[in-house]
């Protein structure tokens, strides 16, 4: 039996981003880049107006308020789109709508609500009162300020959000080079195993274990690939397993643990997977049994539903996200207060479910009732796993733990931070 840690360092050893492939740009959101984007022209292309308003001289509008307006003659108006056709000189304005190039001549913009039309001046015509002394540059947003031709404006290993999406299209990208996103096949193992379908007679359970894997696969962005269930012989284990092969990685469930019909390690064995370990000092999810055939990773989770889903989170979602190409594989870890005690034996790593919740700027980790490895209704209220290492025993309340969030849960809530 190895630690969490020494498991861990096996599977990431064995594990390697895969190929590219060139995908439209709303497509790409969320996966890996796998090639830098450079601008091919200046953002923006030219001096542009920040706001609708009036572009003019700065120095025709010293000295202006709202008791001394500066009055000037409108020569233009100007919509966005368009160049103007005029050369602003002394005593001139153009009404200019925002992104509009600035007009020759004109070095800064006044914003309507600092304006008023003076007389009875109609579109492109008449005069307009400033009330505000202008600076040389107000308003204006400059050639290249966002980023300049040649510049590197998405680096490849970068995942892409909605941001870098607007930036691809900005610098005309429709088509982008990304890491695949991997198939991953699971297949559920045990002859008391009945479709969802099905209503289970007695001695048999509906599979939940390949829905809620497939599930996990899909969270991390990966394309789970479904094998059904296997029964408890060996040659519908290889069959099914060796049409698993086409994937680019296998997950099963079940058949891991020392029993007579547990057969996955031997079946991936014969098949000639190269087993690295089949137990791991955790708890949940200690027979776990991780190989490789023909250079792709295959994992036996155990049977039990919460106990393949902990497996899942800390080593297979891991290998997953590197094999798209990620960096950051690894869920973030925070402390929080403790609000129930916690009895555990030393000798193995635990993933208690839990909920947290923070209150006054700090986090309380309270304990679900039902920590059975086959209570899937306290894995279905937890937001978090409570990690405590190898080493610790009893947990008093009031210390300070580790917590992990399970899922995306923890970055929402019913009220604005602000």
């Amino acid at each position: 039996m190895i630690s969490v840690e020494a498991a861990l360092e096996i599977i990431l050893s064995e594990v390697k981003p895969l190929g590219m492939e060139r995908v439209n740009i709303l497509s790409a959101l969320g996966r890996v880049l796998g090639e830098d984007i450079s601008a091919g022209m200046d953002n923006p292309p030219w001096d542009n107006s920040a706001m609708d308003g009036y572009a003019l001289r700065a120095s025709d509008t010293k000295g202006a308020s709202k008791n001394r307006p500066a009055i000037l003659k409108i020569i233009e108006d100007l919509p966005a789109g368009y160049v103007a056709t005029r050369v602003i000189k002394k005593g001139e304005a153009i009404r200019i709508m925002t992104g509009a190039p600035i007009p020759k001549g004109a070095d800064a913009v006044v914003m309507v609500e600092e304006t008023e039309i003076h007389g009875q001046g109609t579109k492109g015509k008449g005069q307009v009162k400033i009330f505000k002394e202008a600076r040389v540059g107000d308003n204006i947003r400059r050639a290249g300020e966002d980023f300049k031709k040649g510049d590197i404006v998405l680096t490849k290993g970068a995942t892409i959000r909605p941001a870098g999406i607007g930036m691809l299209a900005a610098v005309g990208k429709p088509n982008i080079y990304v890491y695949q996103r991997p198939k991953v096949a699971v297949l559920s193992t045990g002859d008391e195993l009945v479709d969802i379908e099905e209503t289970p007679v007695s001695g048999k359970i509906r599979n939940s274990n390949s829905y809620a894997i497939a599930a996990q696969i899909k969270t991390c962005g990966a394309i789970p690939v479904q094998l059904g269930i296997a029964g408890d012989n060996k040659k519908d284990l290889e069959e099914k397993l060796s049409y698993g092969l086409t994937a680019d990685c296998i997950v099963s469930s079940g058949g891991v643990s020392v029993g007579d019909f547990d057969f996955v390690k031997d079946v991936l064995k014969q098949m000639g997977s190269e087993m690295r370990f089949w137990k791991v000092a955790m708890k949940p999810g200690k027979p776990l049994a991780f190989g490789v055939i023909g250079g792709k990773p295959a994992f036996g989770l155990p049977g039990n539903p919460i106990s393949s889903m902990v497996a899942f989170e800390q080593f297979v979602s891991p290998a997953v996200l590197k094999m798209m190409g990620k960096k950051d594989i690894f869920k973030r870890a925070f402390d929080a207060l403790l609000t129930k005690p916690v009895k555990k034996k030393a000798g193995r790593m635990h993933f208690v479910r839990a909920t947290v919740e923070q209150k006054n700027g700090r986090f309380y980790a309270t304990p679900l009732e039902g920590q059975g490895s086959g209570i899937l209704s306290a894995m279905v209220k937890a937001n978090c796993f409570i990690m405590l290492p190898e080493d610790v025993k009893d947990v008093e309340k009031g210390s300070t733990v580790k917590v992990q969030p399970m899922d995306e849960s923890l970055l929402y809530q019913d009220k604005p931070g602000y």
